[in-house]
């Protein structure tokens, strides 16, 4: 398997060679991840995760995530940084870090087949994870956010569930739950959903007092080193939107809970029933006692930014609401999975194997639902789906090898590999209906993005001396990653504020755009006029003043800068001094604001 990982190690370097090259981050994530990392080699608290570079004017804001996934990207950027450089050490450490979850991954996935499968059966889950592309797209080079990280604790909890070592399984579930829930609280439906499996199989079976003993222990006390060891300052308040106080209390509480649970010598099931229903009820009710702020969204943002932001986010979008040749590749896989977990617990109903295949059958059935919620539970639905999967190609694939029909032999084997591996549904998408045209041309878009994020695009902004620069919410990480200017907001909901303020600023009336840029003391105004994020701006103000720029009349305080003539950007010096006037029409010489 460490071979097996080793090659897609050497072929991702070598696919990704010019993205590692020119620092292409294209997530807005990565970016701050990134400055994260950086911050703390430059002597920021292990505490603070404070990001000072954007709104600096009024003091800049939180980020919510842990200081664990930093450290080996620093500790791969501290290794190369004596050989390559600094600059050269960043652009190899964001290759390489995505690289090291992969591993964890594979390990636990190769765990789980030799347990449940067959010994021999891990190269068969290894091809079937190359084909769960939203899944490997979290370990690519450069996606050095928390993601990876993640979803290799998810598979160590799906590894520990199929553990025939009780304790080991137990303890295996707890310690990736805790580390999982450390980074942050993505995975928490999974990890709440592995709760409860293990509770099931007490239930069933009181012989597995020893799993949920283990694991009741790990939860509690590994959650508490992760609080311990990685909570930011911001983070040791009552906030719903992290491993707080809030859900510390709850994984302590659950973690105690399971282990009293384990110490009951209850011999009938309906009685064990009936004690884990009641946890079960004390804990909600606790919750709903002592959080009652945290019932609602965890991220505790206004209704207005809510409604101007945060439902708008794609990622939260349940999949069926998504394009079908975007939602098709992503459910093929998990529902094969479904089907080959089930078909493997039927076969295995009368052997050992039953109760362990039952629990990863429910888990990702429980995943595959998840899509029906939101479309980012992807990633996680198809790496789930890889244990089913493989248990079904391990089915299949054999009976149609041994037919007698040669005809049968060849096609139905390489049917069953290509619907067993998931590989069928890229060959499925050029016969799929295509999307219904509308009125956004979604490639124009994405051409802007990417030109907009290019280093080459950002780095003519040094030209001029650091300043504070009023731009787009998605430009800003990866614009303090690149420059030296500082920004205004990013797409995090713990900087509401910043964020509605620039959405005020963009769709507002022109007179009032001054005022905001001058709360948060902005010396530039800096867009990317056909970045997908200004389409917001277009539509909920259709005479805004993005909606004004984009027209080409531009406010007389407004002082183009130059930039490079092929530079997908507009840079203007925003000019208090002047009394507002009216606003100008584009040059007849060139009809782009800024470069008359």
């Amino acid at each position: 398997m460490l071979a097996f990982w080793g090659c897609v190690v050497a072929w991702y370097l070598v696919q990704r060679q010019a993205n590692i090259h020119w620092l292409v981050l294209n997530d807005t994530d990565d970016n701050m991840r990134l400055m994260q990392v950086r911050a703390l080699l430059a002597g920021q608290g292990w505490y603070d995760l404070r990001q000072y570079r954007l709104d600096p004017a009024l003091g800049g804001f939180d980020i919510h995530w842990s200081r664990l996934v930093d450290l080996p990207i620093a500790g791969l950027i501290l290794l190369l940084r004596p050989f390559l450089g600094v600059e050269a050490a960043e652009k190899w450490a964001c290759g390489l870090a995505p690289l090291l979850p992969l591993a964890l991954t594979m390990t636990a996935l190769s765990l789980t087949v030799r347990r449940l499968v067959a010994g021999y059966a891990w190269p068969m889950a290894m091809l079937v994870l190359m084909s769960c592309t939203a899944t490997m797209a979290m370990y690519a080079p450069m996606r050095i956010d928390h993601h990876g990280w993640q979803l290799a604790c998810l598979a160590m909890a799906v590894a520990g569930l199929a553990d025939p070592n009780r304790a080991r399984g137990g303890a295996t579930v707890g310690i990736s739950s805790a580390v999982s829930l450390t980074i942050g609280l993505e995975m928490l439906p999974y990890c709440a959903m592995a709760d409860g499996i293990i509770v099931l199989r007490w239930i069933w079976d009181r012989a597995d007092a020893r799993r949920i003993a283990a694991h009741g222990l790990t939860l509690a006390g590994g959650s508490a080193l992760g609080f311990a060891l990685f909570a930011s300052n911001a983070n040791q308040v009552l906030r719903c939107d992290a491993l707080t106080p809030v859900w510390l209390s709850v994984t302590v509480a659950t973690g105690s809970l399971l282990f009293a649970l384990s110490l009951v010598p209850a011999e009938r099931r309906w009685v064990r029933f009936a004690l884990a229903a009641a946890v079960g009820a004390v804990i909600v009710a606790g919750f709903a006692l002592f959080f009652p702020q945290c019932l609602g969204r965890p991220e505790q943002v206004s209704d207005e930014l809510a409604r101007t932001w945060l439902n708008n986010v794609r990622e939260a979008r349940p999949i069926y609401k998504h394009p079908l040749k975007n939602a098709f590749p992503m459910a093929a896989l998990p529902v094969v999975g479904i089907i080959g977990a089930l078909l493997a617990t039927w076969r295995a109903r009368r052997s050992a194997a039953a109760i362990a295949w039952a629990a990863i059958a429910l888990f990702t059935a429980f995943a595959g639902a998840m899509l029906l919620w939101q479309v980012r539970a992807g990633p996680a639905a198809q790496m789930l789906s890889v244990p089913g999967a493989t248990a079904l190609a391990w089915i299949v694939i054999p009976w149609f090898l041994t037919r007698s029909n040669m005809a049968v032999r060849i096609v139905g084997s390489a049917v069953a590999f290509l619907v067993a591996t998931g590989l069928f549904a890229g060959l499925a998408l050029p016969f799929l209906p295509a999307d219904k045209p509308g009125k956004a041309t979604p490639a124009k878009y994405a051409k802007a993005n990417a030109a907009c994020g290019r280093v080459s695009s950002l780095l003519p902004l040094n030209a001029y001396r650091k300043a504070i620069l009023f731009t787009h919410v998605d430009m800003g990480p990866r614009l303090i990653t690149i420059t030296h200017h500082d920004g205004i907001a990013g797409p995090y909901h713990r900087n509401g504020d910043a964020i509605l303020d620039v959405h005020h600023a963009f769709t507002g009336p022109t007179g009032g755009f001054r005022a905001i840029a001058a709360r948060h003391k902005a010396q530039y105004l800096l867009i990317c006029p056909d970045m997908s994020e200004t389409t917001i701006y277009r539509s909920r103000g259709p005479q805004g003043f993005f909606s004004q720029l984009y027209r080409g009349r531009v406010p007389n305080w407004l002082e183009p800068m130059a930039l490079p003539a092929n530079s997908p950007f507009k840079l203007w010096r925003i000019r208090y001094d002047l009394p507002d006037a009216s606003v100008s029409a584009p040059s007849p010489r060139d009809p782009r604001p800024g470069k008359s």
